[in-house]
């Protein structure tokens, strides 16, 4: 009971500036993502010591690095969002 596609696949003209975007986001969080890891082998007694509500630094890294990769993932989805709004509303005119 082959029904075909749920919805009709065009071409994308956003596809440049979303993908630009995704390797800057890339890069910004592999930045924040080196300096954790740096931190953990250049000077590892750092992340023992006590930073926020009794926590240490490892574990107040290590969960603002999963709570920036949800924002930058909410991001990234508002902004691609947009460029398929803005750029493939236009060529359809």
């Amino acid at each position: 009971m082959d029904h075909g596609p749920a919805v009709e696949l065009g071409v994308d003209h956003a596809i440049k500036k979303k993908t630009k975007l995704g390797v800057i986001l890339f890069f910004i969080y592999f930045v924040v993502y080196a300096a954790f890891v740096a931190i953990g082998v250049i000077d590892y007694e750092l992340m023992g010591k006590i930073v926020l509500g009794g926590q240490n630094l490892a574990v107040v890294y290590g969960f603002s690095l999963i709570i920036f990769a949800i924002l930058l993932g909410l991001f990234y989805n508002w902004r691609c969002t947009r460029y398929e709004n803005l750029m493939n509303k236009e060529e359809e005119l």
